[in-house]
């Protein structure tokens, strides 16, 4: 299980950078248009759509690193089989939220699928709303890895990662 998720990360990250790149090379053609007085309306959207997929990504990675929604006031103050149970609690809760996610993602998915971009009307709303299942869908399977190592800490006496 752990090379599926190191896989998905990987290609996770490689999403949110190509996205990234996308942002900064829109805004920067924006820019430089603009200052050359030559309208050039796609640049907003692109940008603002390429930049929800970056920052879905990365929210998702954000979650496997363990590097996003952290409170780690009481986590730091247990230790061994009752560290272990907290995040084993934690991880549930992200996975119940993220069904949440995932269910109402496809929802908008499936709801503004066959609307179109403004500036480039060829583009469907729905390749950026897909973002939202996909999120949702990568940080249950990053959550459920983590319960997995969780309850082998517990079953090895609460050893912590």
């Amino acid at each position: 299980m752990d090379k599926i998720i190191k896989y998905i990360e990987r290609t996770q990250i490689a999403a949110g950078v190509s996205f990234l790149v996308i942002f900064f090379f829109a805004v920067l053609f924006q820019i430089v248009t603009r200052h050359l007085s030559i309208s050039v309306i796609w640049t907003e959207e692109v940008a603002n759509y390429s930049f929800v997929w970056a920052i879905f990504m990365g929210a998702a990675v954000m979650v496997n690193r363990r590097d996003h929604f952290t409170f780690d006031i009481l986590k730091n103050k247990l230790t061994g089989k009752k560290r272990s149970i907290l995040s084993i609690i934690n991880d549930t809760i992200l996975i119940l939220f993220n069904i949440g996610i995932f269910y109402f993602g496809i929802q908008v998915v499936g709801q503004f699928w066959d609307y179109n971009w403004n500036a480039l009307p060829e583009m469907k709303m729905g390749y950026v709303w897909i973002s939202i299942p996909i999120m949702a869908g990568t940080m249950i399977i990053y959550s459920l890895g983590h319960i997995v190592r969780h309850v082998k800490n517990f079953n090895e006496g609460g050893v912590q990662e």
